[in-house]
């Protein structure tokens, strides 16, 4: 009798190259999987032009977006993420691609993100359904401001670009339509629906303008098919992931099945059908993940053709991360749990407020609790905790001051302060580590 595992080959290393005609399940070992995924979300940048503009780029051209967060204890984590990447990365590189440049742009992909401009048409679907929305949440903001979206168009599209602040009503006229909050309403909406963009934000305020006037011409603005539309998705998961399963592809830059559906960019019965397509076509293949169970991945057919040499480096994870943002994912191929615990009162957090999970080579081996106290220039770790199973700190812990230094000076901080360890026998030899570069 035949068994599920039949007609599969395992591969037990992450270079080792698959068959050109291979189309049946790949059987292959977790680190082998850590490795492929590390490697997707870690691209090596080549030479960089115009400014070191282009190695940004090429990260968030690999990744697929990267999500827009308000929370600053730190720098915010669309800048974490890659500054993690890319070690020059400065904030004004980000800035200049979508103001100047315009090769980024904003919009929703797993939440509000920056995109590559070249994705533009597919986030079309998201922008037609919201001309007339079905979920509760957008219904409500259209009711409430729908009014408004005339008048605030007719406005931009004689004065140029404005932010919200433009449209706060005089402390004498308080209680008519210009009233910050109701213009703020309609301005998104005419942003969720393409009328507006975001031409740049000047400190972390979105400044909109008409879309003919953000938008390059070149552009390509067809509506994507179905079809289309399924493929992109799977290609742009795969890409940015290295090894994911269904679930993980329809969650890739998508909320979550039956939660805004307006976002979605097309069905679950059409990234299934992508799915099976790609693999009839060879572009990708099923893949068993040794060690994990009910296992059912995919990867690109010549995933395993490049190799990769970690080095022993150390990275800092924003909680917004696009390596940690899937929790389940994290849990399944890391063995990782991780929930993020600002929204969480402070008697019942576990780690701390705002928590980095603490990636070494193919393995995230603790968290990091980090406050940048910007008027002492003083980064401060509330709490730093390893994993139970870890103990490699003599040759760990140089490597992670190291990258620590690094991060404090990233937040424009002089001094380093650790509150608690976890064990509590690394603190002293940390700050002796920490002492000595700063001395």
């Amino acid at each position: 009798m035949n068994g599920p595992m039949d007609g599969m080959r395992r591969l037990s290393h992450p270079n080792e190259k698959l068959a050109t005609t291979m189309n049946k399940p790949i059987k292959l070992s977790s680190q082998s999987a850590r490795n492929l995924v590390i490697r997707a979300q870690f691209p090596i940048v080549k030479s960089a032009s115009f400014d070191n503009k282009e190695a940004v780029y090429q990260i968030i051209n690999q990744l697929g977006y990267i999500q827009i967060d308000t929370i600053s204890v730190v720098n915010r984590s669309h800048h974490q993420t890659l500054w993690t990447r890319y070690s020059d990365y400065h904030e004004s590189m980000l800035h200049d691609l979508q103001a100047i440049d315009r090769a980024i742009f904003e919009y929703w992909g797993h939440a509000m993100s920056y995109l590559p401009m070249s994705d533009y048409r597919f986030v079309l679907p998201r922008m037609k359904k919201l001309e007339n929305p079905k979920s509760y949440w957008f219904v409500q903001q259209f009711e409430k401001c729908g009014h408004l979206l005339e008048p605030v168009l007719e406005r931009i599209q004689k004065e140029g670009p404005l932010s919200s602040k433009d449209f706060a009503a005089p402390k004498h006229k308080s209680g008519n339509w210009w009233d910050w909050k109701p213009a703020k309403c309609a301005l998104e909406m005419l942003f969720w629906k393409g009328d507006l963009m975001i031409a740049e934000r000047n400190k972390f305020q979105k400044v909109y303008d008409l879309r003919e006037r953000v938008l390059p011409a070149d552009i390509d603005t067809t509506l994507p098919s179905d079809e289309e539309a399924g493929r992109f998705l799977v290609r742009r998961a795969l890409q940015a992931m290295g090894i994911a399963n269904e679930k993980e592809i329809q969650r890739f830059m998508q909320p979550e099945a039956g939660r805004d559906s307006d976002l979605r960019i097309t069905t679950k019965d059409v990234i299934r059908k992508s799915i099976s397509d790609l693999v009839d076509a060879n572009e990708i293949v099923p893949v068993h993940l040794e060690d994990v169970s009910s296992s059912n991945d995919y990867m690109f057919s010549k995933a395993l053709e490049k190799e990769r040499t970690l080095n022993s480096e150390v990275f800092f994870l924003s909680p917004f991360d696009n390596l940690i943002i899937q929790r389940d994912r994290l849990k399944r191929i890391f063995n990782f749990d991780y929930t993020l615990e600002c929204y969480v009162p402070a008697a019942k957090r576990k780690h701390g407020y705002f928590v980095f999970p603490i990636l070494w080579n193919d393995r995230l081996v603790g968290r990091l609790d980090p406050k940048a106290d910007r008027k002492n220039k003083i980064l401060i770790i509330n709490n730093l905790i390893f994993e139970s199973d870890f103990g490699e700190y003599d040759v760990f812990l140089p490597l992670f001051v190291k990258q620590l230094v690094k991060m404090t000076t990233f937040n424009g901080c002089k001094s380093i302060q650790i509150k608690q360890t976890e064990p509590r026998k690394i603190q002293k030899p940390l700050e002796l580590l920490i002492r000595k570069i700063y001395s």
